[in-house]
């Protein structure tokens, strides 16, 4: 399916560098807006479709273009010129997009921060790449960080290229059990009402993208791109944010492809595509003291491919108290996936962890529906719960995974839960006894 450009190739609107034309440019990127606005057809919005701020790329905005205004130059450094630009567009009183055009520059680590007078876009279609050389980064800064925003915009189809090989080497959190300070690709801090759009995050150093303490953010046909031995390169890692959509996005990376920490609410994951890869995944929760409830998770038209999970909530034994509910996985594909389903409240990557102590975080309001494939390992539903709290209201419906691995069919284990079957149901519903920790 084709989409039409959200911006005119053509559209040449600049703002000059003085104080004064700075001033006429505004007025005039005033009067554009006004008459683009008086004129647009105002058609209701289909349902399921982005909200009114997220079609408003097609507005006329006050134009900041790092080449032609500000000197950038392709193969160069240019944290300072998208610095400037964007010290000046905040600043604007009317819409503005700074435009990064076609090209591969270099990027240094940068915080860009708001807030900013009107709404404003960040529209890349050049490729940016990180340093390399980890001797070359401040261990407490992020590569490219967004700060304290309200209607931010980022679209172009461009790439943040982090460079990530040479430090995939030195973090084996797994086997170590502990992770080195490495930058994320991006970090989304404190925005609000944002739309990510035909952006690609390629090779990060660590997550891809972190998004924290957000409200109303959309990741639309947003691509992550990095090999399968990638360690802990979680796709898009959600906390402590609400309102957060990923849709009609393709996420390949070495670790989870959505994962979603504490005080995640009411989230939509929705048309993604996710392998290589750990799956989508609720957690792992309880693994520090006040956590907040995660509440509102919707995973749905999904297809999973090659990953070493499907779907699961994960709590860490041993835990820290806490809340997982309201959460719900419908019409997914699996094909070739370990573990297709999946709770584990016995979450211990690392193999160092208690299990005899039974998980505190209490989960409930789950349903599994629809989910059919191909499942990687024997055991393709797993749902074994806290012996200390367990679940409740689990719900089972519409399920369809097949293995043809030489150990025999497929086969499913419970623990400390009773679930709601309903339909047809293939493994067979709990057909093995759970282990003992």
């Amino acid at each position: 399916m084709q989409h039409t450009p959200f911006f005119l190739s053509s559209f040449a609107v600049l703002c000059s560098l003085t104080a004064h034309t700075h001033r006429v440019a505004y007025q005039a990127c005033t009067a554009a807006s006004r008459s683009s606005r008086l004129t647009k057809d105002s058609s209701p919005l289909t349902p399921g479709r982005l909200t009114a701020h997220e079609s408003r790329l097609d507005t006329q905005d006050c134009v900041f273009d790092l080449v032609a205004k500000y000197g950038a130059k392709p193969d160069t450094e240019i944290s300072q010129a998208l610095l400037t630009a964007w010290k000046e567009a905040c600043a604007a009183p009317t819409p503005s997009t700074i435009v990064i055009p076609k090209g591969t520059f270099l990027l240094n680590q940068v915080s860009i921060e708001g807030p900013c007078k009107a709404p404003i876009t960040l529209r890349l279609e050049a490729i940016l790449k990180a340093p390399a050389d980890l001797a070359q980064l401040k261990p407490d800064l992020e590569w490219v960080c967004f700060r304290n925003i309200d209607q931010f915009t980022m679209t172009g189809g461009g790439t943040f290229d982090g460079q990530g090989k040479a430090a995939w080497a030195n973090n084996d959190c797994k086997a170590t059990g502990k992770c080195n300070k490495l930058p994320n690709n991006l970090s989304l801090n404190f925005l609000t009402n944002t739309v990510i759009q035909e952006i690609t995050s390629l090779d990060s150093k660590l997550f891809h993208v972190n998004v924290l303490g957000c409200k109303n953010i959309s990741f639309v046909r947003f691509t992550i791109t990095a090999p399968g031995d990638s360690l802990n390169t979680d796709g898009i890692h959600i906390g402590r944010s609400t309102g957060v959509k990923i849709m009609e996005s393709d996420i390949k990376t070495g670790d989870d492809c959505v994962s979603i920490g504490d005080g995640s609410q009411q989230v939509t994951i929705e048309k993604v595509t996710c392998g290589p890869g750990h799956g989508i995944a609720v957690g792992s929760l309880g693994k520090y003291p006040k956590e907040e409830p995660v509440v509102g998770i919707f995973v749905r038209n999904c297809t999973i491919t090659g990953t070493d999970n499907g779907v699961r909530v994960k709590t860490w034994p041993a835990s820290e108290p806490g809340e997982a509910s309201d959460i719900h996985f419908e019409d997914i594909i699996m094909n070739n996936v370990s573990n297709p389903i999946l709770i584990d409240q016995e979450y211990c990557p690392s193999g160092q962890c208690t299990k005899q102590i039974p998980s505190k975080v209490k989960i409930s309001k789950v349903s599994f529906k629809n989910i059919r494939g191909t499942s990687g390992t024997q055991l393709a539903v797993k749902i074994v719960c806290s012996q200390g709290i367990p679940c409740d209201c689990v719900e089972v419906a519409d399920i369809d995974l097949t293995y043809s691995g030489k150990e025999g069919p497929a086969t499913s284990l419970c623990a400390n839960v009773k679930p709601t079957f309903i339909g047809k149901i293939n493994p067979p519903a709990c057909a093995a006894p759970a282990q003992p920790a």
